[in-house]
Protein backbone atom coordinates (compact mmCIF):
# COMPACT_ATOMS: atom_id res chain seq x y z
CA UNK A 1 0.00 0.00 0.00
CA UNK A 2 1.27 3.13 -0.87
CA UNK A 3 1.65 5.93 2.14
CA UNK A 4 1.73 10.13 1.81
CA UNK A 5 5.57 9.28 2.57
CA UNK A 6 6.26 7.36 -0.13
CA UNK A 7 4.56 10.45 -2.75
CA UNK A 8 5.09 13.50 -0.37
CA UNK A 9 7.56 16.17 -1.49
CA UNK A 10 10.13 15.78 1.94
CA UNK A 11 11.69 18.77 3.93
CA UNK A 12 8.91 21.31 3.14
CA UNK A 13 9.46 25.11 3.48
CA UNK A 14 7.93 26.53 6.29
CA UNK A 15 7.03 29.91 7.78
CA UNK A 16 7.97 30.65 11.23
CA UNK A 17 5.33 31.90 13.48
CA UNK A 18 7.06 35.39 14.17
CA UNK A 19 7.86 35.91 10.34
CA UNK A 20 5.95 39.42 9.13
CA UNK A 21 3.25 39.26 6.48
CA UNK A 22 5.43 40.63 3.83
CA UNK A 23 8.35 38.56 4.10
CA UNK A 24 5.97 35.23 3.91
CA UNK A 25 4.70 37.14 0.85
CA UNK A 26 7.80 37.30 -0.75
CA UNK A 27 9.12 34.15 0.23
CA UNK A 28 5.56 32.68 -1.30
CA UNK A 29 6.53 34.56 -4.55
CA UNK A 30 9.57 33.58 -4.74
CA UNK A 31 8.80 29.76 -4.61
CA UNK A 32 5.82 30.72 -6.72
CA UNK A 33 3.40 28.51 -4.14
CA UNK A 34 0.20 29.96 -2.70
CA UNK A 35 0.41 28.35 0.72
CA UNK A 36 3.19 27.57 2.97
CA UNK A 37 3.42 25.57 6.35
CA UNK A 38 3.96 27.24 9.52
CA UNK A 39 5.74 26.11 12.32
CA UNK A 40 6.54 27.10 16.01
CA UNK A 41 10.23 27.72 17.15
CA UNK A 42 10.05 23.70 17.96
CA UNK A 43 9.45 22.40 14.39
CA UNK A 44 5.86 21.54 15.47
CA UNK A 45 3.40 22.57 12.79
CA UNK A 46 0.69 25.27 14.11
CA UNK A 47 -1.18 25.98 10.65
CA UNK A 48 -0.64 27.24 7.26
CA UNK A 49 -0.60 30.33 5.59
CA UNK A 50 -2.23 31.05 1.95
CA UNK A 51 -2.08 33.69 -0.40
CA UNK A 52 -5.71 33.80 0.71
CA UNK A 53 -5.45 34.85 4.50
CA UNK A 54 -3.04 37.19 2.90
CA UNK A 55 -5.51 38.85 0.74
CA UNK A 56 -8.75 38.87 2.98
CA UNK A 57 -6.95 39.05 6.54
CA UNK A 58 -3.93 41.37 6.10
CA UNK A 59 -4.43 43.88 2.82
CA UNK A 60 -8.77 43.75 3.19
CA UNK A 61 -8.31 44.46 6.51
CA UNK A 62 -5.94 46.97 5.57
CA UNK A 63 -3.47 45.47 8.19
CA UNK A 64 0.31 46.61 7.91
CA UNK A 65 2.05 43.88 6.44
CA UNK A 66 5.46 44.46 7.55
CA UNK A 67 4.63 44.75 11.38
CA UNK A 68 1.67 42.11 10.95
CA UNK A 69 2.99 38.40 11.82
CA UNK A 70 1.86 35.11 10.68
CA UNK A 71 0.62 34.08 13.94
CA UNK A 72 -1.80 36.95 14.00
CA UNK A 73 -3.10 35.65 10.78
CA UNK A 74 -3.34 32.19 10.49
CA UNK A 75 -5.66 29.90 12.68
CA UNK A 76 -3.81 26.81 14.17
CA UNK A 77 -7.61 24.92 15.03
CA UNK A 78 -8.24 25.02 10.99
CA UNK A 79 -4.46 22.93 10.04
CA UNK A 80 -5.52 19.92 7.93
CA UNK A 81 -2.51 17.32 7.55
CA UNK A 82 -2.01 14.04 6.71
CA UNK A 83 0.05 10.96 8.61
CA UNK A 84 2.93 10.11 7.06
CA UNK A 85 2.22 6.54 6.98
CA UNK A 86 -1.42 7.20 6.19
CA UNK A 87 -2.61 5.38 2.55
CA UNK A 88 -2.70 7.78 -0.13
CA UNK A 89 -6.54 6.87 -0.35
CA UNK A 90 -6.64 8.83 3.03
CA UNK A 91 -5.06 12.39 1.43
CA UNK A 92 -7.24 12.06 -1.49
CA UNK A 93 -9.83 11.67 1.00
CA UNK A 94 -8.65 14.41 2.94
CA UNK A 95 -8.02 16.76 0.11
CA UNK A 96 -11.21 16.00 -1.12
CA UNK A 97 -13.33 17.12 1.67
CA UNK A 98 -11.50 19.82 2.96
CA UNK A 99 -11.04 20.66 -0.90
CA UNK A 100 -7.43 21.73 -0.27
CA UNK A 101 -4.83 21.64 -3.03
CA UNK A 102 -1.80 20.35 -0.42
CA UNK A 103 -1.56 18.63 3.03
CA UNK A 104 1.05 19.05 5.62
CA UNK A 105 2.48 15.30 5.96
CA UNK A 106 3.19 15.22 10.00
CA UNK A 107 5.19 12.34 11.36
CA UNK A 108 3.83 12.30 15.01
CA UNK A 109 3.61 16.22 15.53
CA UNK A 110 6.62 16.82 12.96
CA UNK A 111 6.29 18.39 9.63
CA UNK A 112 8.30 16.34 7.43
CA UNK A 113 6.52 17.00 3.69
CA UNK A 114 4.11 18.08 1.61
CA UNK A 115 1.79 16.12 -0.50
CA UNK A 116 -0.02 18.36 -3.17
CA UNK A 117 -2.51 17.54 -5.89
CA UNK A 118 0.15 16.97 -8.57
CA UNK A 119 1.69 14.46 -6.10
CA UNK A 120 -1.54 12.67 -6.02
CA UNK A 121 -2.25 12.92 -9.76
CA UNK A 122 0.92 11.42 -10.53
CA UNK A 123 0.09 8.26 -8.20
CA UNK A 124 -3.30 7.32 -8.09
CA UNK A 125 -5.80 6.15 -11.11
CA UNK A 126 -7.14 8.80 -13.52
CA UNK A 127 -10.63 8.94 -12.45
CA UNK A 128 -9.77 9.39 -8.61
CA UNK A 129 -7.55 12.51 -9.63
CA UNK A 130 -10.62 14.31 -11.56
CA UNK A 131 -12.94 13.22 -8.74
CA UNK A 132 -10.09 15.38 -6.76
CA UNK A 133 -9.77 18.30 -8.95
CA UNK A 134 -13.58 18.51 -9.36
CA UNK A 135 -14.35 18.91 -5.70
CA UNK A 136 -11.27 21.46 -5.40
CA UNK A 137 -12.68 23.36 -7.86
CA UNK A 138 -15.96 23.69 -6.67
CA UNK A 139 -14.35 25.37 -3.44
CA UNK A 140 -15.45 29.07 -2.87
Amino acid sequence: MTKARDIMTPGAEYLRLDTTIQDAARTMASNDIGAMPVCGDDGKLQGMLTDRDITIKVVAAAMDPASTTVSDVIDPTEVVTIGADDPVEEALRTMKEHKVRRLPVIDGADLVGMVSQADIATNLPEDKVGELVEAISAAP
